[in-house]
């Protein structure tokens, strides 16, 4: 049961990825000490946490460890950055063999209820209860280029730079590296001049819906793409709700929501 469980949690094609972005293991040079899990078998515990919504005392006995030592691994490999790394390296081989589609690009946010932790503040479309925000930019298909976390209460006009400028390098089928979208469709909430500014000075065209002369609805045809991802990432289900009292740890499971979401394409 474990080697059927793990395959499909952690298959080969995304464990042969994860493998160029993890860390060697750490060397006791006492010796001693217990046997340390395999690295696919934490890759799949994880996964399995994320994708179900469980916490890490329910993780199921078929991974053969325990939900302590996932924890603390997953700790580990989130203070590495390898989360980020591994959606970067997926992005990156969709990138390689053409799959992205920089064209029209979308910026929108979900809001989902937090419990505790850094990056909370009250929800204003929630009655003030505390929450924390997702942000991202998808591509024309809705394939998660850039993501990032906030609390409840940070307007998206301000994460817009930030998301633009976390798009990493992404490698081509032909030409140069790209990190910049031709255009960038968004809401009202992005309708700010300097905004506007800031894209057009960077070669980025804009298509922000307008306060009090257009609806949000004209863009419909444009942006449903990224509602479309933000219904994907509710598939992981640990996204449903904030019980991380880290951000990092809100933030990782976000990236690796993203980063299924793009390997999906990778094996089609």
């Amino acid at each position: 049961m474990t080697d059927a469980l793990v395959e499909r949690m952690a298959p080969e094609e995304l464990w042969k990825l994860f493998q160029r972005v993890v860390p060697p293991a750490p060397v006791r040079p006492q010796g001693g000490g217990h046997r340390r899990r395999g690295d696919r078998e934490v890759l799949a515990a994880i996964i399995f946490v994320a994708t179900s919504g469980c916490t890490w005392n329910q993780l199921p006995p078929g991974f053969g460890l325990s939900g302590v030592t996932a924890f603390r691994r997953f700790t580990e490999w989130t203070e590495a950055r390898v989360w980020a790394k591994l959606h970067r390296l997926v992005v990156d081989e969709l990138g390689a063999r053409g799959d992205l589609d920089w064209s029209r690009c979308a910026i929108d946010s979900v809001s989902v209820r937090a419990l505790k932790g850094q990056l909370t503040g009250p929800n204003p479309t929630d009655r003030g209860k505390k929450g924390s925000k997702i942000h991202l930019i998808v591509d024309r298909q809705g394939l998660p280029l850039s993501v990032g976390i906030s609390a409840a209460n940070l307007h998206d006009s301000q994460a817009l730079i930030p998301l633009v400028r976390g798009i990493p390098p992404i490698r081509s089928r032909r030409g140069p590296r790209r990190r910049r979208p031709g255009k960038l469709h968004g809401d009202k909430g992005y309708d700010y001049r300097h905004l506007r500014r800031w894209l057009a000075s960077r070669g980025i065209r804009h298509r922000l819906a307008r306060k009090g002369i257009e609806s949000s609805r004209r863009l419909g045809r444009h942006r449903w793409v990224v509602e479309r991802t933000v219904s994907w990432l509710s598939g992981g289900r640990r996204l449903h709700r904030r019980y991380e009292r880290k951000s990092e740890h809100f933030l990782a499971f976000t990236a690796i929501a993203a980063t299924l979401i793009c390997h999906r394409r990778l094996t089609k």
